[in-house]
């Protein structure tokens, strides 16, 4: 859950009341404030009657509850255009961040695999609880075994920045990448994913469950777009993020076991960094890609218009490359609508 408040904490929100009362939940904490004001502050959970989807308007007399989510986009049931044709899709959404509205929603709170899209929350969680130039140390666990599994050919022992890794986390959509930034930052693959799953329900991501941090297939492990939107609004608050997420290549040079230098390159797989026609009068600044055989294909961008103004748009589990980036372009053109 992302504050609306800079003085709330990330899971919690704040009732102001314009006097005291005593007919909240005994689980509720008063606390006065210097100008008279009386604080309520209590803990986020799926069962509060307050929350982002449901808001209760206490009697005049007692003040009106603001909702945490006022400067989030919140959408309950579908938003379709004629325009767009997402029948080759499982979910869509496209999110105003200005005005805070759902231009367009397709099944954003059904619960998908989101395949590389993971690496969003990995590199979110890794940036708030990491600083650029810590050094990785490669484990025998960057091995990934499975067939077509992306990798930029991290071996044990091998060593970098997190800076570095980053960059071929969310550039090259690479797995060994994804588990030594996991390692290094929290010690361990499992804790680290806790570290996200945490992180996914501070931001209101209830409908999350992570179980590792490239993506690969588990059935336990998915998302929906609206989480989505709700991790990828939270990661371009970084401007490493947004520097990372906006780079067509990328060139590096780190240590093996034994000290010796090793170079790598790797290319954007983000297709509209490539040469994709974009909508006129927008402009990609960048997002990130997963495809597997049980997530499909599926792809999270941050765009602007021709005033600045910022969206998030997502789709998860097209058929196709093709057609992933055909409907992601019929879905930017709602923006000029």
């Amino acid at each position: 859950m992302k504050c609306t408040d800079k003085n709330c904490s990330s899971n919690r929100f704040t009732l102001y009341t314009k006097k005291l009362f005593s007919v909240l939940p005994m689980a509720v904490l008063l606390l006065l404030t210097g100008c008279g004001q009386a604080r309520f502050d209590m803990p986020y959970t799926t069962d509060l009657e307050v929350s982002s989807f449901r808001i209760v308007n206490l009697e005049e007399e007692r003040g009106t509850a603001v909702p945490f989510a006022s400067e989030l986009c919140v959408v309950e049931s579908d938003i379709t255009s004629s325009s767009v044709d997402m029948s080759k899709a499982q979910g869509a959404g496209l999110f105003d961040l200005n005005k805070h509205n759902t231009l367009y929603a397709k099944n954003v709170h059904e619960r998908l695999y989101p395949a590389s899209l993971t690496k969003i929350m990995t590199a979110l969680v890794a940036m708030k609880h990491g600083s650029n130039d810590m050094i990785l140390t490669a484990s025998a666990n960057v091995r990934i075994l499975e067939s077509g599994a992306q990798v930029c050919g991290i071996k044990e022992g091998d060593k970098m920045t997190l800076d570095q890794a980053l960059h071929l986390l969310l550039i090259n959509s690479a797995n060994d990448a994804a588990v030594m930034v996991a390692e290094g930052i929290a010690g361990s693959v499992e804790a680290f994913v806790a570290m996200m799953n945490e992180e996914a329900l501070a931001l209101g991501a209830t409908n999350t469950n992570f179980v590792n941090p490239h993506g690969l297939n588990d059935e336990n492990h998915y998302t929906t777009v609206y989480d989505m939107y709700l991790i990828m609004n939270e990661a371009v608050n970084y401007s490493l993020f947004n520097e990372i997420i906006r780079t067509d290549s990328y060139t590096t040079v780190y240590t093996d076991k034994n000290g010796a230098s090793k170079e790598v390159s790797v290319n954007n797989t983000n297709r509209y960094l490539q040469g994709e026609e974009v909508p006129g009068g927008l402009s990609v600044l960048g997002g990130k890609t997963g495809t597997t055989s049980a997530a499909g294909h599926c792809l999270s961008l941050i765009t602007r218009d021709s005033s600045g103004n910022p969206y998030i748009s997502i789709i998860m589990k097209a058929e196709s490359g093709d057609l992933l980036y055909s409907q992601m372009t019929d879905l930017l053109e709602e923006i000029n609508n």
